[in-house]
């Protein structure tokens, strides 16, 4: 399967979608505080027939990216993402504890 990030930033906020070839899988949503370095995971979700393969950490993943990219820390207010986070190494630079 060919998975497909695609980053719908709008001003201080937006969403990061994964699709495959034929839909949408889920999405990131995100709030960014340029005053503060900070990007904040709002939510991750999938939809229901594509749970229990992995999408959701993929998401966290590519926000994690996004996140070095612009060199902002990550507030995880999403329960998923904290947890996925917390379980992760490597990311002391985007998610300091």
């Amino acid at each position: 399967m060919n998975l497909i990030f695609e980053n719908h930033k709008n001003g201080n906020g937006g969403f990061i979608s994964l699709k495959n070839e034929i839909e949408e899988i889920g999405r990131l949503t995100y709030t960014i505080q340029p005053e503060k370095n900070t990007l904040i995971i709002s939510y991750v979700m999938v939809f229901p027939k594509f749970e229990g393969q992995g999408m959701e950490k993929k998401l966290v993943e590519n926000g994690i990216e996004f996140s070095r990219e612009n060199q902002w820390i990550i507030i995880p207010h999403c329960s998923y993402a904290r947890s996925v986070m917390l379980r992760m190494k490597d990311i002391e630079d985007v998610f300091p504890q």
